[in-house]
């Protein structure tokens, strides 16, 4: 009598390569789970050492990737395994081939994914420049596209096409794409030379050399944006701003100095007016600019048609503050200038009238006549 053994062997025989299978998949979940508690354990161990959030992240983005890995292996060598797919062994290798070379790249961009992020979170925010901020985002795509990139050339090269001839045809449609998008690219590049010169940050009160002021709110890579008084925003083509003379009130810092012009009579003591400018231009300064340490400083600058013209420099933190003070100044300077006696000029004209010389009465020719003829 045959042993349960042989039965069972007797009754799967016709279905080995079925069995084969079945067990390879449930081989490669259990593998799978087993993947998964590896995974815990060692994310549990680096927490324990205080390791940093570096290798916590990787841990934790790898459990989809080596899962789909494992599952991919399995469900390859099952398929290898029967019979009935032996002739197509062929195709079904090099359809395998190209779904492992994309498996490969989104494992690579997983891991290149999981850097960058970090970094962003844990370095780039930290750092008092914005210059990684604004080019990580870039650097991510610019990552994904090399690594899907070459896995394609690979892919396609195993696959039997010529990958020369493909590399010439795109290096000339790039060319032709390059030419065509002339000025959007332009604007790119202009956007990163002003990322890597910085000339204006955002935040930064500017001024070109078109007339436009405000305060840059956004740089793109097409375009940078500021906000003007009105609360408008003008959009300037990055190309066009990187040939344009800017003036920055930020930089090297916020403060800034500024001048206020003004005329007294002819009259006026001169030692006076100085003294009672800069009594005022002190008292501003300190009321509403709040640069401490700085003086005024008072200079007579020429002999008007109607008046001794002077200036007075001060300086406040912002450009925004320097507005109330001229105007909060000039209020004070002309009470202080009426309480002082001091006149302050304004244009005129003195115009002088000499009184008309008066002129003998001419006698009309029959009186000369008349008297001519008496003779």
């Amino acid at each position: 009598m045959a042993s349960p053994f042989d039965q069972i062997g007797n009754f799967i025989g016709p279905y080995s390569d079925s069995v084969l299978a079945i067990i390879i998949i449930v081989g490669a979940l259990i593998a799978i789970k087993i993947a998964f508690m590896v995974i815990g354990r060692l994310k549990r161990g680096v927490k324990a050492m205080g390791g940093k959030n570096l290798y916590v992240n990787m841990l934790d983005a790898l459990k989809q990737p080596i899962s789909l890995g494992i599952f991919l292996l399995g469900v390859y060598l099952a398929l290898r395994s029967l019979t009935a797919l032996a002739p197509f062994s062929g195709d079904m290798a090099s359809a395998f081939a190209v779904i492992f070379s994309f498996y490969l790249a989104y494992f690579a961009a997983k891991i290149v994914g999981i850097f960058i992020d970090w970094y962003a979170v844990e370095i780039a925010e930290k750092t008092k420049t914005t210059l990684d901020d604004q080019f990580l985002p870039i650097i991510k795509r610019a990552a994904y596209g090399i690594i899907f990139g070459i896995v394609i050339i690979i892919m396609l090269n195993q696959l039997g096409v010529r990958v020369e001839t493909l590399i010439a045809t795109l290096g000339i449609g790039g060319l032709a794409v390059a030419l065509a998008l002339q000025p959007t690219l332009a604007n790119f590049f202009s956007g990163m030379q002003m990322v890597l010169d910085r000339p204006l940050r955002i935040g930064d009160f500017v001024e070109l050399d078109a007339g436009e002021r405000g305060t840059v709110v956004d740089i793109g890579w097409r375009s940078t944006k500021i906000r003007t008084y009105m609360n408008n925003i003008v959009t300037i083509p990055n190309s066009k701003l990187s040939d344009s003379k800017i003036t920055n009130f930020n930089t090297p810092s916020p403060e800034i100095g500024f001048s206020i012009d003004c005329g007294v009579a002819y009259d006026s003591d001169l030692d006076k007016v100085e003294r009672v400018s800069i009594e005022v231009a002190t008292e501003i300064i300190e009321k509403y600019s709040g640069v401490n340490g700085f003086k005024p400083v008072f200079r007579f600058r020429e002999f008007g048609d109607s008046s001794i013209n002077f200036k007075v420099v001060m300086r406040t933190k912002t450009l925004a503050d320097s507005y109330l003070a001229t105007h909060e100044f000039i209020k004070a300077l002309k009470k202080r200038f009426d309480r002082e006696g001091i006149g302050i000029a304004f244009p005129q004209v003195d115009v002088h009238m000499d009184k008309p010389r008066a002129r003998p009465a001419r006698k009309s020719p029959a009186r000369q006549k008349r008297k001519g003829g008496r003779r």
